[in-house]
């Protein structure tokens, strides 16, 4: 899945915001994939025939200048309706007969007893324990704890520097926060949305938010504290 370089293998990614384009130099810097273009719907895109000097084909129009077979696709958007966005495209683009590819970061151990979908991206420095279950259409982005016998449900988006402990299960569609934090042995329901830095400390239900407050300044200065 990575931590090999020289284009050996060609791939289209789905988006041009910033996912897209933080991906495809995450694949050409770090994996056997050559990005041969970035796609999107005929309505999203404006006078811009490239991004980072590849072109931006209509998804209208990919069969014909990248069909099934001769490419695998990545789909990178974001988290917009709970992942829902990026799950459809996803579905989408097996419905049209296309492979899609999943990376791993070079520097990412993952053990043989472990197991990770297609259409998933898993940025550096996530350390993944043994027996972790990653589903289709998953983001890892930087810095997470995976513990052991953890299960990542389908299309769900885990921010970074995450811990989820140990035998904790999280449900399809759920987004994560930076920073937030899993006891061990829990359920977390689909569709959940946990705010950053949020403690999770039993299971949750189907659908359920899980918001941090803003941080409020003090009422003394940083000079009048004795620190």
């Amino acid at each position: 899945m990575s931590g090999e370089t020289g284009g050996t293998r060609s791939a289209v990614i789905f988006g041009t915001g910033d996912f897209a384009r933080i991906a495809s130099v995450y694949l050409r810097d770090d994996s056997p994939y050559t990005v041969e273009a970035f796609t999107v719907h005929e309505r999203y895109i404006d006078d811009a025939e490239e991004l980072l000097g590849i072109p931006i084909v209509p998804f209208e129009q990919l069969e014909e200048a990248h069909p099934p077979g001769s490419c695998e696709l990545l789909v990178a958007m974001g988290y917009s309706r709970t992942n829902s966005r990026r799950a459809e495209m996803y579905e989408e683009c097996k419905a049209r007969g296309y492979s899609c590819l999943s990376y791993v970061h070079s520097g990412v151990k993952v053990w043989p007893e472990s197991s990770i979908g297609e259409n998933t991206f898993v940025f550096e420095d996530n350390v993944l324990q043994p027996f972790t279950e990653i589903g289709n259409d998953v983001v890892l982005w930087s810095g997470n704890h995976i513990g052991h016998d953890v299960t990542i449900g389908d299309h769900c988006f885990i921010a970074s520097h995450v811990v989820v402990s140990g035998n904790t299960k999280i449900g399809p569609y759920t987004f994560v926060g930076v920073n937030a934090t899993f006891r061990d042995g829990i359920e977390v329901g689909p569709r959940n949305i946990i705010g950053a830095g949020a403690v999770i400390m039993r299971d949750t239900a189907d659908g359920d938010v899980y918001p941090v407050g803003h941080a409020k300044a003090s009422s003394k200065k940083s000079w009048e504290l004795d620190f």
